[in-house]
């Protein structure tokens, strides 16, 4: 960080906040220290893992590569923004249904990932799917249950 501060407002999961933060304070030290989203997880901190993956204005992003200072005025969404009221979102639960969840670690932004893919496209094949979580890494799973979970939610879905 280089020390000079400057007032920012986000919108996150439908919250708004102005606050002070450094110039170089990343979008995912924001989720995560003022907004208290913990859901977004701190990887490798250099866009390789996936683990902070969030969307931004429908996009799947790395939090970490994100200055918070950038997203102003965006529409930001983490893995708590898809269960408003708990009610967990058909990509939650056939992660849950299908064995998809194993430590837990990379859950979160493989589910992002996979959101900003449905939202795009209604019915992906298995190549799209791999496509669109090429970016985000599993150290547990292999992916195959990661693949089905994402394809059993878009027949949900549609």
């Amino acid at each position: 960080m280089d020390g000079q501060n400057m007032s920012i407002e986000l919108e996150i999961n439908g919250i708004k906040r102005r606050f002070s933060v450094e110039t170089g304070t990343t979008l995912l030290e924001v989720i995560r220290e003022q907004f208290g989203f913990k859901g977004t997880k701190r990887g490798c901190d250099h866009g390789h893992c996936g683990a902070c993956t969030v969307i931004i204005d429908g996009r799947a992003v790395n939090a970490c590569l994100v200055l918070a200072a950038r997203a102003q005025n965006k529409k930001i969404v983490t893995i708590e923004g898809l269960a408003p009221g708990g009610q967990l979102h058909p990509l939650q639960i056939e992660f849950e249904k299908n064995g998809a969840v194993q430590c837990g670690f990379c859950t979160s932004g493989m589910i992002m990932s996979a959101k900003s893919l449905l939202d795009s496209i209604s019915h992906p094949d298995d190549h799209e799917i791999k496509e669109a979580l090429s970016g985000n890494l599993c150290r547990c799973t292999g992916y195959k249950k990661i693949i089905t979970a994402v394809r059993e939610a878009a027949r949900g879905l549609s």
